[in-house]
């Protein structure tokens, strides 16, 4: 890459107009006050931003903390900033030009730098793969996988252009991101909020939202079985028993399931995590029983989400968009 020495920073704002008219890239966080006065490091950012933000959970802390430390410290007059504004759909890129100010003057944005944008170009003008890096979650982050493309938009020949007839590779990767951070949170999310009993009402519920007639077994009294379902009002039974744990499930724990079985039952085996190498084989050659690990289980919270309860769509909050995939799929 061109520029090594120089960072690449990738930043949000809701204030077009005022990146682009004053020249400025800024970030909020207006409780924090001045950046300048805080003590030049990580642990001096976050506790003043745990002593400001007294409800701050502790992930929030680290991250809100990291990114006013990036800004004020270690940007660096010369490196580069790329930002995707949205009252015209342009990807603008810029130099960092001044140092660290804080303007109390601004209603929002007080934690300032000045910069000179260099190129404004339409989103067009760059791969998904590119453009999905710059949609990060955060307000001020590192560009580093597509650095390069972005630099390359400096040059005066730059004639990229998808959407043209050309075919954009990074499609593909950009929906499998995609996919994968979805699954990530909401596995993360079921791992946060759901332990023991909580966890099996969940699952008995994704079990109703698929078409079963679900019961689920007394806290303390259920000898191994958590929760059965039928898928009528006839036989077979379905025994699922559900954990929620760290390590893989051993075969010994699907063993007991079996045991708690009778002639005629099916068993279902529920976990977030995976299944040990003996345990897969025990499954594959004891076809009336199933199990489901989390990858698994995600795909069928994605499928039958719109039929969850309320209750559970509002603890795994998502929104039903189409995705760009290569053509290939």
């Amino acid at each position: 890459m061109a520029n090594e020495e120089k960072k690449i920073w990738g930043i949000h704002t809701k204030d077009d107009n005022l990146f682009l008219k004053e020249n400025v890239i800024a970030i909020g966080w207006h409780e924090m006050g001045d950046l300048s006065k805080i003590e030049a490091n990580r642990d001096a950012f976050k506790e003043k931003y745990t002593a400001t933000y007294s409800d701050a959970k502790k992930g929030s802390i680290a991250t809100g903390a990291g990114m006013l430390y990036r800004f004020c410290y270690e940007a660096q007059i010369g490196d580069y900033v790329v930002f995707p504004s949205i009252i015209n759909r342009e990807v603008n890129i810029g130099v960092v030009e001044g140092t660290y100010v804080y303007d109390p003057s601004q209603p929002d944005y007080v934690q300032t730098r000045k910069v000179k944008w260099l190129k404004h170009l339409p989103r067009t003008a760059f791969s998904q793969g590119a453009l999905y890096e710059i949609g990060s979650a955060m307000s001020f982050f590192t560009v580093k996988n597509y650095a390069d493309e972005f630099m390359a938009a400096l040059d005066k020949d730059f004639k990229k252009n998808y959407s043209s007839d050309s075919e954009d590779d990074s499609v593909g990767a950009t929906a499998e991101d995609i996919i994968e951070n979805t699954a990530d949170f909401i596995l993360k999310e079921l791992s946060r909020k759901l332990k023991g009993y909580d966890l099996e009402n969940f699952v008995a519920d994704l079990l109703r939202a698929m078409g079963y007639r679900t019961k689920v077994s007394p806290q303390g009294g259920d000898s191994g079985i958590d929760i059965t379902a039928y898928k009528d009002e006839l036989p077979p039974r379905i025994l699922v028993q559900v954990k929620n744990q760290n390590g893989d499930i051993n075969e010994t724990t699907i063993q007991s399931l079996k045991g708690a079985m009778r002639e005629g039952d099916y068993g279902l085996f529920v976990t977030l995590s995976n299944y040990t190498k003996n345990a897969q084989k025990y499954l594959e050659s004891t076809p009336i029983i199933r199990g489901i690990n989390g990858t698994e289980l995600v795909d069928l919270i994605l499928k039958y989400y719109e039929d969850l309860s309320e209750k559970y769509r509002k603890m795994i909050p998502l929104k039903k968009v189409y995705i760009p995939v290569s053509k290939e799929e």
